[in-house]
């Protein structure tokens, strides 16, 4: 059953089973494990961040491409709930159609950057996507009256996924969102990894190997790399409307962003690419070391607060410099990935 659930793609590793089943665990138990507001939100973007690599894992890691505009789709999401619910008010047609319109936009934008761009090659396509999402960042940045501005939307949510709301004691609307958002990661988390692990998969990753070879076998390599983009574009902007919905705010900083973009090559770097269970483990690695790294060297430094030298190198304040060196490490002893790793490793030993 569990093999039919995950498209017959098993971690194959022991270890690798135990870390994912402690990410789902973490997740389902986090609101009552880690209490606070700051612990329920990481963990609600660790979510949405699962759902955002994994569908550019589909792009990288299987068919090869390296893109961009990812944040572009991740950003019309997140405008799409925001604007709607801003024009039409705290209710569930307006998030219906918020999201059904960002939706019909990302993945035409996507089947046109696929059909007039994706004939070019590597580094081509990855400086158009790259000039395609910049132009989105100024456009949603300067359209103020229709996405605010610099200072972004904030918009209310129907009263069920509002905190005020209360369905038991413990369970309140804001519990509510997340367990939704965990629900939907979940259920387009598994629908990625069938997509990959179909004869359509295939031929992507046979694309990614040799797009020369793929070609001369009859597969038209354009028309499912298009497709590849129009797909991964859809998964994306369904992140960025979670993200809406969690924040209940959206801005050109938070979804459009390219330093956004940058965590999620990292992500991908960190937990394999074409393997998508390394969404799940890079982004719940590095989303957590990102928000707890600072308190855990504020924590370091008044412990050595009696060697100097070690105190100021421990200072909170070099908490990005730490994370440099933690994505060091991680390339250098998994240049594979975590994922990948792991998976050699059991090989070896089986």
């Amino acid at each position: 059953m569990l093999s039919r659930l995950l498209s017959h793609d098993l971690p194959r590793s022991r270890a690798l089973a135990i870390l994912l089943a402690l990410a789902a665990i973490g997740l389902l138990l986090a609101p009552f494990v880690f209490p606070g507001a700051k612990a329920l939100g990481v963990a609600a973007k660790i979510a949405v961040f699962i759902l955002l690599v994994a569908s550019y894992d589909l792009l990288l890691g299987y068919t090869g491409i390296v893109s961009f505009a990812h944040t572009m789709f991740f950003g019309l999401g997140a405008y799409g709930i925001a604007i709607a619910s801003t024009r039409l008010g705290a209710s569930w047609g307006a998030i219906a159609v918020g999201f059904g319109a960002a939706l019909v936009l990302s993945l035409a934008l996507a089947l046109l950057i696929g059909l007039f761009s994706l004939r070019v090659k590597a580094i081509f396509f990855a400086m158009i996507t790259l000039a395609v999402a910049a132009a989105f960042q100024t456009l949603a940045s300067q359209l103020s009256d229709l996405t605010g501005g610099e200072d972004g939307l904030s918009f209310k949510v129907p009263q069920v996924l509002t905190p005020g709301f209360h369905l038991t004691r413990t369970l309140d609307g804001r519990l509510l969102t997340y367990y939704a958002i965990v629900l939907v990661v979940a259920i387009s988390f598994l629908a990625l990894l069938r997509c990959v692990n179909s004869p359509f998969g295939r031929v992507l990753q046979a694309i990614r190997e040799n797009d020369f070879r793929a070609e001369a076998i009859g597969y038209r390599t354009v028309v499912y790399r298009t497709w590849s983009s129009v797909l991964a574009a859809g998964f994306a902007t369904l992140a960025g409307a979670l993200l809406a919905l969690w924040l209940r705010y959206n801005g050109p900083d938070t979804s459009l962003a390219f330093e956004i973009m940058l965590d999620i090559l990292l992500i991908v770097v960190i937990g394999g690419m074409g393997t998508m269970y390394g969404a799940v483990l890079g982004s719940a690695l590095f989303l957590i070391a990102q928000n707890y790294l600072q308190e855990l060297l504020q924590v370091a430094a008044g412990a050595a607060s009696g060697m100097p030298a070690v105190a100021l190198l421990l200072s909170p304040d070099r908490w990005l410099l730490w994370l440099g060196v933690l994505f060091v490490v991680c390339v250098y002893f998994f240049p594979s990935g975590i994922v990948g790793r792991l998976r050699l490793q059991a090989f070896r030993r089986g």
